[in-house]
């Protein structure tokens, strides 16, 4: 069973039930992930960008686009408008394909895991998690990388605030470390 029959199936009539939601679409639902990389050394090297581009495009399955800076750094030798990460949003069924993903087989990966913090949600009810090493991904092959990244993955979440979100993360599976 994918995790999106998952959801429909078992997690959405708890959800209603728990939080006294009476029409589907008002209930807590995934709406797209975020994934963000923040590339500092493409200020002093642009091919770097196109390897992380790659990387990023194995992970998700899709193209990622380049972000640029909003600002100027001086002390930073950062100008406005320069590359400087690359992210890529997931909607739909590739969303729910990477979330079961990230759930069974990244997760586990993580060096000393003891579960999910649960105070990464926002106001909104979205959660981001940041990953030390993009290695995690079993689609990342070891030996092609020129260096170990950090990645951000950001949950938006439809229609929810931080208990919602978190009830619904773990209906879906996501281990949370326990109190």
């Amino acid at each position: 069973m994918s995790l999106y029959q998952k959801y429909q199936e078992e997690v959405l009539p708890k959800l209603k039930e728990e939080f006294g939601i009476s029409n589907d679409f008002a209930a807590p639902k995934i709406e797209k992930i975020v994934l963000n990389v923040g590339v500092a050394e493409a200020i002093s090297s642009k091919d770097v960008l196109e390897k992380v581009k790659e990387q990023l495009s194995t992970i998700s399955g899709q193209m990622p686009r380049v972000t640029l800076a909003k600002k100027s750094i001086s002390a930073f030798k950062l100008k406005e408008k320069d590359p400087i990460g690359v992210m890529v949003t997931l909607r739909g069924k590739r969303a729910w394909n990477f979330l079961e993903r990230f759930i069974a087989v990244v997760l586990p990966r993580i060096r000393d895991f003891r579960g999910l913090p649960k105070d990464k949600f926002d106001r909104a009810g979205n959660y981001s998690i940041g990953l030390q090493e993009q290695i995690l991904f079993p689609e990342i092959d070891y030996s092609k990388i020129d260096k170990v990244r950090g990645l951000v993955v950001t949950i938006v979440i439809k229609n929810s605030e931080s208990a919602r979100s978190q009830k619904l993360l773990e209906l879906l599976g996501a281990p949370f470390k326990k109190d």
